[in-house]
């Protein structure tokens, strides 16, 4: 039996949750403590909640904004296991206009930005952020970049077979769009009641564009300070970079 869905993470919450390289987590949580002080903040596509709850435990007081309802779900569960309150919200970064309370910061990690499909996108979430951050507020995110959509995900494979009643395959292909990559995910789930495996399926769409076009999107919203670096802020961006680290500013009252 096979289930499929085009909506990434709706259908194997638990298992990508599982799967994560929780190190991941902890470097942005010191990027995080590194730019901003422990203050409220937003975390936009925020998933299972594990970057939302290492902050909180850090004294920020966080609201997770996402749209998978399996995802939310999570965060409450690992928030409730550390002992520590998360605000959860259901809405697509593009428009979640309705809410109408505003940030210090707020931070965006892991691709979030990369799953919006073009640039008009894009730029809807860029406002949705500028809106709601106060005067003087800061944004952190990340993105994929060329380097990593067009060279490292060439022709990718990977296959864990590790445990064997859980077999996940990995396998990325060129997007239609430049920039552009889809990645087709496999879950093999043994079912003992069948004597058998599920196949759990998911395809992911990630764009991204050149540095440029970055700096121009973000002026074109609003923020008038942007910064870029690699390695989770350790070194100078370049074209041959995996992933760029942005901090862009809004402007305080004139």
């Amino acid at each position: 039996m096979t289930d499929e869905n085009n909506a990434p993470y709706q259908t194997f919450a638990s298992l990508y949750d599982n799967l994560f390289d929780g190190d991941l987590y902890v470097d942005w949580q010191h990027y995080v403590e590194d730019h901003l002080p422990a203050s409220k903040i937003l975390d936009l596509g925020g998933g299972a909640g594990r970057l939302a709850v290492l902050l909180a435990k850090k004294g920020f007081t966080v609201d997770l904004l996402d749209m998978a309802p399996a995802m939310l779900s999570l965060a409450q569960k690992h928030a409730e296991e550390a002992n520590v309150d998360l605000r959860l919200l259901e809405a697509d970064i593009r428009d979640f206009s309705d809410w109408e309370e505003k940030y210090p910061a707020i931070v965006s990690f892991a691709d979030t930005f990369n799953y919006l499909p073009g640039k008009a996108d894009f730029q809807a979430g860029l406002k949705q952020v500028y809106d709601h951050l106060e005067p003087g507020g800061t944004f952190l995110f990340d993105v994929i970049t060329p380097y990593q959509v067009n060279v490292l995900y060439d022709n990718y494979c990977y296959n864990n077979d590790d445990d064997p009643d859980q077999i996940f395959m990995w396998t990325s292909f060129p997007g239609e769009e430049k920039n552009s990559v889809d990645h087709d995910l496999k879950f093999f789930l043994y079912n003992g009641d069948i004597d058998a495996f599920n196949l759990v399926r998911e395809v992911h769409h990630e764009q991204t564009y050149d540095m440029a076009y970055y700096q121009k999107a973000l002026r074109k919203a609003g923020f008038d300070q942007v910064e870029i670096s690699a390695d989770f802020g350790r070194k100078t961006a370049d074209d041959q970079d995996d992933r760029w680290f942005f901090v862009a500013h809004k402007g305080g009252v004139s």
